[in-house]
């Protein structure tokens, strides 16, 4: 019996996860075809067909756009802005793609403001 090579996109996902390997409690799940990142519980990343994205919000996102980097698009009716995809040159940087990670989790968490009660 012929043993299967892995795909482009298991070597991809396997490459993403060896750069990330720094980001303590790291987590890849598969969904909808391709998988998601959680750190800690949270969902930050997207990793489809051979390409990853992270979350962003409006501050992060122009760091995605000045690089001409787009919007995840899991099909052709739908994008969702709220993820765009890595650069290359950032996902081949260790640091650099754990400093963006670490961003993109932080991307539209909004700082707890703790309750002043009476």
């Amino acid at each position: 019996m012929k043993k299967s090579s892995p795909s482009k996109t298991d070597s991809f996902k396997d490459l993403v996860l060896d750069q990330l390997a720094g980001m303590e409690a790291l987590n890849c799940r598969a969904m909808f075809g391709g998988h998601g990142l959680y750190c800690g519980g949270r969902f930050f990343g997207i990793i489809f067909k051979g390409r990853l994205y992270f979350k962003t919000d409006a501050a992060t996102s122009k760091d995605y756009i000045q690089r001409g980097m787009k919007p995840f698009r899991p099909n052709a009716k739908m994008a969702l802005k709220n993820y765009y995809e890595v650069p290359i040159e950032i996902i081949e940087e260790t640091d650099s793609l754990v400093l963006w990670a670490r961003t993109a989790l932080r991307a539209g968490t909004k700082p707890k403001i703790p309750s002043i009660r009476k």
